[in-house]
């Protein structure tokens, strides 16, 4: 009887209720509403500005990011998962720990892709210091080299 139940039910909610499963999207935080309003006007500013410039400023934008990685990231369950006969074995997965070497990450990166990575070193600390030496000795380069007939000597950060 289950056998024969599983589809009704399937059918029921997927073509009936018109449900699906789905899953939830992953954030690395939330923001407080202050930093929503900021992340706003910056949008809103850069909206303004490429309406009156186009592909100029778009060419222009450089973002920054951080990331944490690891050494080892664990296997999700769906991944391991094998299709086997009733009467096999089921497969073996041996838990394996996470790495706990984490090292930070620098990316800059414009519309075409990434432009410069750096690792930090393991307990260091990214200061405004080192922010300042990964633009002058790492991103300025970098730039200078993909990108230098999009600078301009006004700008005092990449002449």
């Amino acid at each position: 009887m289950k056998q024969t139940c599983q589809p009704l039910v399937f059918r029921i909610v997927i073509q009936i209720l018109q449900k699906r499963k789905v899953a939830a999207n992953w954030v690395p935080h939330q923001l407080s509403e202050e930093q929503k309003a900021a992340s706003k006007r910056v949008a809103e500013d850069l909206l303004r500005r490429y309406e009156a410039v186009s592909e100029q400023l778009l060419n222009r934008i450089v973002a920054i990011d951080e990331t944490w990685i690891r050494d080892f990231e664990p296997q999700l369950k769906s991944q391991s998962s094998q299709w086997k006969h009733a009467t096999s074995p089921r497969p073996k997965k041996f838990r394996r720990q996470q790495s706990k070497v984490k090292l930070m990450m620098i990316v800059a990166y414009d519309k075409n892709g990434v432009i410069a990575t750096d690792r930090v070193p393991p307990r260091s600390a990214v200061t405004a210091a080192y922010y300042r030496k990964f633009l002058q000795d790492v991103l300025r380069p970098k730039i200078r080299q993909k990108k230098g007939r999009h600078l301009r000597s006004r700008c005092p950060h990449f002449a």
